[in-house]
């Protein structure tokens, strides 16, 4: 599929943005309780380490998954689809072929 075949109206931008805007706050809400839970845990210096390298891979898959794009935004949401972070239902809105583009993309 190539990118040029979506064409997102104003409206469906400002729809699939703000789904973006709902999952990045929600997965970085719970890194930020996984960090807590777990940061009073560690007791050894390798244990910070641990902390800094999990949380300097956490960033890089972050600052990644969101790309806000015109030409990546249908890949951007059917990835957050297949890894459980937006939901159908997130996209409500949306033209019913972009729904099903996005849908069929997050299924692959």
């Amino acid at each position: 599929m190539q990118q040029a075949d979506v064409q997102w109206s104003d409206e469906e931008k400002q729809i699939a943005k703000a789904a973006l805007r709902r999952a990045y706050e929600q997965e970085v809400e719970a890194l930020i309780d996984s960090i807590r839970n777990n940061a009073s845990k560690i007791s050894r210096l390798e244990e910070v380490w641990q902390l800094h390298d999990f949380l300097s891979a956490k960033r890089h898959a972050i600052d990644g998954r969101y790309d806000e794009r015109d030409d990546f935004l249908m890949f951007t949401l059917s990835s957050l689809i297949k890894d459980g972070l937006l939901t159908k239902a997130d996209l409500t809105g949306l033209t019913a072929g972009t729904q099903a583009k996005i849908n069929l993309l997050a299924r692959m």
